[in-house]
This record gives C-alpha cells, sequence and structure tokens, in this order.
C-alpha cells in the first residue's frame, strides 16, 4: 500500500491515493497504519482526490484512532500540496469537498505557502451537539468543571466542533490532562477538539491543542481558525491574526461575517510503502 508522508508544522498525514488504494482501509487497520510504533506513524490519513459533485475534488480524513473527521486545515493544506506535486493542480484556486463543507486553496508560486478560504466561524450551540440547555445568548461563554477546576469556555464550529478555553497561562500538560478530559466529557455526545488559548497581543494568540481522535498536536489549522475567531469576537483581537503554536505559526484573517481565511506551509516528507505484513500486529490503545 502506497502513502505520500507530509507535514504541516510537525502535524503529520499520510495521503492515500484511491489510484493505488480501491477503498479506505477499514478501522483497526487504519490505527495500525497510523501508530508510530507498529505502523508508518501519522496523524491521520487523507484519502484522495475523490470525485465530488460540488467541488473540483473531493477529500476523506481519517483520524488515528480510526474516526473520521469533518475537516482539517492541517490536512487540507497537505492535500492541495500533494495535489500540485502530482500535477492535478497549479497556482490558480480550486475546491475541496469535505464532510465539513467544500473549500477553496490556492497555493503560492513554488508551493510555500498554501491559503485555504475555511468558511464561516459559527458560535451557536446548535452546531455543535451538546447535552445541556442552550441559553439564549451563544455567545457568552460557557461554564464547565474539569478535574475539578471551573472553566469558561467558548464553542466553535468551523465543520468540525471547537472547544476554546482563554486563559492567563497555558502548557502541554494542560491540554494533555484537561484537553483531554474535555474531549470526552460528556457535555459533547460527539466528542470535541480543545484549544487552549493565550492572548499575547491584539494580533498574536498562541494556542495548545488536544485534537478529537488524535490526541496532543503540535498544530492545527482549523484549531487555529476557531481559536482566532473567538479571540475577536470577545473582543481580544483584531482581524488579522497570527496563531503560535509548538510546530509553527498560522496566519488567520477573519471576514465581516467570521469567514475564515488560514495560510502556512505544507511539507513533503516521503513516498512510503506499507508492507502488509505490518497489519499482523497487535496494537493496544
Amino acid at each position: 500500500m502506497k502513502f505520500s508522508k507530509y507535514h504541516a508544522l510537525g502535524n503529520d498525514y499520510l495521503v492515500l491515493d484511491p489510484k493505488d488504494a480501491s477503498e479506505l482501509p477499514n478501522q483497526l487497520d487504519t490505527v495500525r497504519i497510523c501508530h508510530r510504533n507498529f505502523g508508518l506513524g501519522s496523524d491521520g490519513i487523507l484519502y484522495g482526490p475523490l470525485a465530488s459533485d460540488t467541488a473540483d475534488f473531493g477529500l476523506r480524513i481519517m483520524n488515528p484512532d480510526g474516526s473520521e473527521a469533518e475537516k482539517s486545515g492541517n490536512g487540507l493544506r497537505i492535500f492541495a500540496r500533494y495535489l500540485y506535486d502530482i500535477g492535478k493542480v497549479g497556482n490558480d484556486a480550486f475546491t475541496v469537498d469535505t464532510l465539513g463543507g467544500v473549500v477553496t486553496c490556492k497555493i503560492s508560486d513554488g508551493a510555500t505557502s498554501i491559503t485555504v478560504d475555511m468558511g464561516k466561524v459559527r458560535f451557536a450551540m446548535d452546531h455543535i451537539p451538546i447535552d445541556g440547555p442552550e441559553q439564549a445568548d451563544h455567545d457568552i461563554g460557557q461554564q464547565l468543571n474539569i478535574n475539578g477546576t471551573d472553566y469558561t469556555v467558548y464553542l466553535a464550529d468551523i465543520g468540525n466542533p471547537h472547544c476554546v478555553v482563554p486563559l492567563v497561562e497555558i502548557s502541554e500538560k494542560l491540554a494533555c490532562t484537561d484537553g483531554a478530559a474535555i474531549e470526552v466529557d460528556p457535555t459533547f455526545p460527539n466528542r470535541t477538539n480543545v484549544q487552549f488559548l493565550k492572548i499575547l497581543d491584539r494580533n498574536n494568540i498562541q494556542i495548545e491543542i488536544w485534537e478529537r481522535g488524535a490526541g496532543y498536536t503540535l498544530a492545527s489549522g482549523s484549531s487555529s481558525s476557531a481559536s482566532a475567531a473567538v479571540a475577536h469576537r470577545i473582543g481580544l483581537c483584531d482581524r488579522a491574526i497570527t496563531v503560535h503554536m509548538p510546530g509553527g505559526k498560522i496566519a488567520i484573517e477573519i471576514g465581516d461575517d467570521y469567514a475564515v481565511r488560514m495560510t502556512g506551509p505544507a511539507t513533503r516528507v516521503a513516498d512510503m510503502d506499507f508492507d502488509l505484513e505490518a497489519l499482523d500486529f497487535s496494537v493496544k490503545d
């Protein structure tokens, strides 16, 4: 089974082209392929390009736990770079259909950066399945008690769900403990992505990320989009925001209707041949 591996600021994906595989691996095989000891190691699998009635290309995005993601900003930049590398696209804009909606991508000369119009961020709880009473004003922070700490959190949806937690100080440890607990909290029956947000100034924020289905993540395009939108919505940042993450920086532009434009790199790593013998290994969670 042939894969092309890329990373976007340390968030790595394996691209599986349908010409090399007639169908996606099943859930168990996906876990093994993505495993960093028993497989090739990645934060997920991008399956495409697929045919689409609504866009130039279709894409399916699999998490390393075998679940399917609606959208991934870093995954989209990687997929765009893959299409560029195999000659399917050039420097003109093109569209990609995901479960989280159709997005527009544009690759710079030399493919040094990729811009993705991620769509509109929505803040109403209607768009994020939760258990609990809805409030008339969906923009105010929701209260959530996690591991004995009371947090004010903001829910945002950009085709996939996010829970943004503004704090004075953030850390990897916090993302791996309380972020992991928030992902699977009963409040979110479909689980959620989690970002701990620190405001640096009107045009810069820092985030630590716990990604649904993937765990602690060095960078995330959709997390950057949601966090920047929340920072602007609650009046702490302007419309042009640089998001600082452990893996690097992403530029976010926020439109009047909270349409988000994301710009960042995607780096080619290798073409890889996965031997089916590896599927005989037993992978423990």
